[in-house]
């Protein structure tokens, strides 16, 4: 693989509930899927999406995350507080990875490319899928209630979190 490309811009983003935030300043074209058993159990689902940031471009702009060695060679970041998988952290990379859903606009960075294969879940050989519904579709029943009661910070910076 060549040397990523770096690719300036401003983005930010956080965890769930808000208590840690961040800001960029460039990302690298590495857009991705880690299928891999470590990124599902950190991810707690069937992939990980992470984007390479260099280290320089990377600001904790409230709090910044805990982190659990997931390995002697990398360390994965998350919300103290709320849980959110926030990085990917190889020790030895000059870029740091951040979770792609943790951004205020995940769109932006769409994924390139495949990783971790060997873990791949069958159901995913033939990506893209297609979508079931909106989760207010899918959810009907209890979609107004979550509504009512969500608690998670909005996609955007806010001066003070909570509200």
């Amino acid at each position: 693989m060549d040397s990523p490309e770096r690719i300036e811009t401003e983005a930010s983003g956080g965890c769930q509930c808000g208590a840690v935030r961040y800001h960029v300043t460039a990302v690298l074209d590495t857009s991705h899927i880690c299928h891999c058993r470590m990124c599902q159990k950190a991810a707690g689902n069937f992939f990980a999406a992470l984007i390479g940031v260099p280290r320089d471009a990377l600001t904790w702009t409230r709090r910044s995350p805990a982190t659990f060695n997931s390995s002697d060679k990398a360390a994965r970041g998350f919300c103290r507080d709320c849980g959110t998988p926030l990085t990917y952290d190889y020790f030895d990379s000059k870029h740091i990875n951040l979770t792609t859903g943790s951004f205020d606009e995940p769109a932006k960075f769409a994924p390139r490319m495949q990783f971790g294969v060997e873990g791949q879940l069958a159901l995913f050989a033939d990506l893209p899928i297609s979508a079931e519904g909106t989760t207010e579709e899918t959810m009907s029943s209890v979609a107004d209630a979550i509504k009512a009661s969500n608690h998670q910070h909005p996609d955007h910076d806010t001066p003070h979190w909570p509200a």
